[in-house]
């Protein structure tokens, strides 16, 4: 499926910047949904063209939050992936990485893949446990998700500036974060879990370069098979997640106090920006894209 095919919403076609879609018009219940053109997730953007730039800058989008590290970043670009930052005029960029240089050891990074690459689900919920910990960690002084979180929870009579969310693939720890707004506004977990699954569609034109970025790392060299399941989201992964963390905290509310990246009254507020009626878009026929997927 060619990106100007991916359905539309959530999917939005941004020239060279692939899983690029809106977070917004999934349900809360009957008569809610969260909020369209405010919170956009995608792959890192550094091949976006002139015209793609016009596109998120009609978008509103000012803020871009960037969950790569440096030393990632160098990686990418010295391995000849390119991958380098890109800015562009009316939004601002946040530095916010989830790992910190010294999480890319060969040592590190081997624990990571091995998660990773498994054959099981329970592999990618291991793995997310360690991107939370390592996003909410005391001594991330970036605060990752907590600077998200506050920014989407800021108390202005007016809904927070639109803003992008981005990793390398935008597909663990853009997921990971993406996954907790949406519970946070009550989206049922198994919308939640297909919200994240559409990262197999909208991934597609970047999967053989990732592979390859991939098996660059001793820990996978020679195992493409364990390559692609890397780069895959399955539905079970975010389910698995989400189970975890109300077994640990009790629930996602709870989890998000306890780790210090809102107090209640920012949930409720962040609830408040995020959470609208059902309007005449209606709400994402996410049941209809679910076919596309299997």
């Amino acid at each position: 499926m060619a990106e100007s095919e991916l359905p539309s919403p959530p999917f939005v076609h941004i020239d060279g910047l692939p899983n690029f879609r809106d977070l917004g018009g999934y349900p809360v219940s009957d008569t809610k949904v969260v909020r369209r053109g405010l919170v956009f997730r995608s792959s890192e953007p550094s091949k976006v063209t002139d015209d793609g730039v016009s596109k998120l800058q009609a978008l509103g989008i000012t803020k871009v939050f960037d969950l790569r590290s440096a030393a990632e970043i160098e990686k990418g670009m010295r391995d000849g992936f390119g991958w380098s930052i890109k800015e562009w005029d009316g939004a601002s960029r946040h530095f916010v990485p989830v790992f910190l240089d010294l999480d890319y050891s060969p040592e590190a990074l081997a624990l990571r893949y091995k998660n990773y690459a498994s054959e099981h689900a329970e592999g990618f919920v291991a793995a997310y446990s360690d991107i939370l910990a390592a996003a909410a960690s005391p001594n991330n002084n970036y605060m990752p998700f907590k600077t998200i979180l506050e920014h989407l929870a800021s108390p202005t009579s007016s809904p927070p500036a639109p803003c992008l969310i981005h990793c390398t693939a935008g597909k663990d720890r853009t997921g990971v974060i993406c996954g907790l707004i949406l519970s946070l506004c009550g989206v049922p977990d198994e919308v939640v879990a297909h919200e994240y699954s559409l990262t197999d569609l909208g991934l597609k034109s970047r999967h053989e370069e990732l592979i390859a970025h991939l098996m660059d790392n001793p820990s996978l060299r020679s195992q493409p098979e364990a390559a692609k399941r890397m780069i895959s989201s399955q539905k079970e992964a975010m389910l698995g997640t989400l189970a975890k963390i109300r077994n640990t905290y009790g629930s996602v509310e709870k989890c998000i106090t306890d780790l210090g990246l809102l107090s209640p009254d920012g949930i409720k507020q962040l609830q408040s920006n995020l959470i609208v009626d059902v309007d005449d878009k209606g709400v994402v026929p996410w049941q209809d894209h679910a076919e596309l997927l299997s």
